[in-house]
């Protein structure tokens, strides 16, 4: 689900640009976040990142099931 939703994430509107640095933010440790939101401008609405405004005031919303990887998968 998660590589869906970034699949099609550009097409919900916003810059492909920004839709970039969220998931390189979700998908990096706390500190390197913080790099990546500060260096593209954000603004977070949550501190779960789940609701991000750029600098022109596009929305960008992230479901929670992007932010990190599952902990309640049997791996075999």
């Amino acid at each position: 689900m998660r590589e869906e939703f970034w699949d099609t994430a550009p097409h919900y509107g916003g810059q492909k640009e920004i839709w970039d640095a969220l998931r390189a933010a979700a998908e990096a440790d706390i500190s390197l976040a913080q790099a990546i939101v500060d260096s593209a401008g954000l603004i977070l609405a949550n501190a779960d990142m789940t609701l991000v405004y750029d600098e022109k005031g596009a929305k960008y919303e992230l479901p929670k099931y992007v932010m990190s990887e599952p902990t309640n998968l049997i791996h075999e």
